[in-house]
């Protein structure tokens, strides 16, 4: 309870001033209270409003299901190793709320320009996939090559028995059946190539190439070349399941990503979200993309985002043309990454020497991709440094 005193701190009555001075002070603290609610409204509006944007682009593709949500806790468990490191070239790296805040966001934001990816990119499990999987037009390409053979050895055999009812042709089925042996190892071989892998070496595309040389009678009628000229640009990519155009278009989606949070009127306090989220496709060497920059030109918060992104993408069981890799293998290829000056290596020094790669792996990884790691094995690694 206040009461109001005279000067000789006896009890008196509110006079009209005081009255005029503390409704004042309230009315300032309610303007004060419903700003600060407003404020925290704001935020919370502003923060699901990224999420929704993250999640929409995980729906928007099955095989990269909380790829948004998962790079964010990676990018942070990073950066909280880096800030509690006391030792090495990461030593003075130090993060307020403030800097965890906006490099959270920064996580959310990453890779916003994938909206503009078409999904079919985005999507492309196999090789031949477009609106469909066109494998199964290749295999009955191979059947009507047998079925030829077939009726060529019929033929063959009529027209020697013709001439002679006792004529021999078992030459000609020992042919036959080597001429469809030939044909079943290279559909299998062609289905195999259409899985795409890590590497396909020169000698399996030329082998591609060669079997592209066969000649078939289509459903026009014409006497056409076995593969046309994208299946052959497809049938032969090296690594993945992209060709330099999809790629192309998977890349450009950093260029989107930062030109969208360019044109964001971001506060002081989050003024560094549109380098930190388009960064993470750079290289150490600069012969990353879009802006092809190189260390020296990159935050700390965007070459951890970089690692975030890469280990997550290697470790995600959800992606069409691979399985999750067990954590030994992700961190091996990690250390080559190191070697090539592809990722920092002090941030992936610290990345393994602190076990980051353990805690996101007990979160995030099924059981049977987390197998015993032996940091002494792992390319490029420096336990000292």
């Amino acid at each position: 309870l206040i009461n109001a005193r005279d000067e000789n701190g006896v009890t008196r009555e509110f006079s009209q001033a005081d009255q005029q001075i503390a409704e004042s002070l309230a009315s300032q603290a309610a303007v004060a209270m419903t700003n600060n609610k407003l404020i925290d409204e704001q935020r919370e509006l502003f923060e699901s409003f990224i999420k929704l944007m993250a999640s929409a682009i995980d729906e928007k593709s099955p095989y990269t299901g909380g790829h948004c949500k998962r790079v964010p806790e990676l990018t942070m468990m990073i950066a909280e190793a880096c800030h509690q490191c006391d030792y090495g070239p990461i030593k003075d790296f130090q993060m307020t709320d403030k800097d965890r805040y906006e490099l959270t966001i920064a996580g959310w934001l990453h890779d916003c320009g994938k909206v503009t990816t078409p999904e079919y990119v985005v999507d492309k499990a196999t090789k031949l996939e477009t609106i469909y999987d066109r494998i199964n037009t290749v295999d009955t390409r191979f059947e009507v090559l047998k079925r030829d053979a077939t009726i060529e050895m019929l033929e063959q055999k009529l027209a020697r028995l013709k001439s002679d009812p006792a004529a021999d042709y078992s030459d000609l089925e020992s042919a036959h059946e080597a001429k469809l042996a030939q044909l079943d190892d290279d559909r299998d071989f062609i289905r195999k190539s259409n899985i795409g892998g890590e590497y396909m070496d020169e000698t399996s595309q030329q082998r591609v190439r060669d079997i592209g040389e066969y000649r078939w009678q289509d459903p026009h009628g014409v006497n056409a070349k076995f593969f046309n000229k994208n299946e052959l640009e497809n049938l032969t990519i090296s690594k993945g399941t992209l060709t330099d155009d999809e790629r192309h278009i998977i890349n450009n989606h950093m260029a989107v990503t930062i030109k969208m949070l360019a044109q964001l009127p971001f506060p002081q306090h989050l003024e560094n979200v549109p380098e930190y989220a388009g960064g993470h496709h750079e290289r150490m060497d600069g012969k990353g993309y879009p802006n092809g920059l190189t260390r020296e030109q990159m935050s700390l918060q965007a070459r951890m985002m970089g690692i975030a992104d890469i280990f997550e993408a290697l470790s995600a069981s959800d992606r069409p043309y691979k399985t999750g890799k067990p954590l030994t293998e992700c961190l091996r290829i990690l250390g080559f990454m190191k070697e090539d000056h592809h990722i920092d290596p002090d941030i992936f020094d610290v990345f393994v020497r602190e076990k980051v790669y353990e805690r996101y792996a007990r979160e995030f990884l099924p059981k049977d991709q987390i197998d015993e790691v032996k940091v002494e094995d792992i390319p490029g690694y420096q336990a000292n440094a």
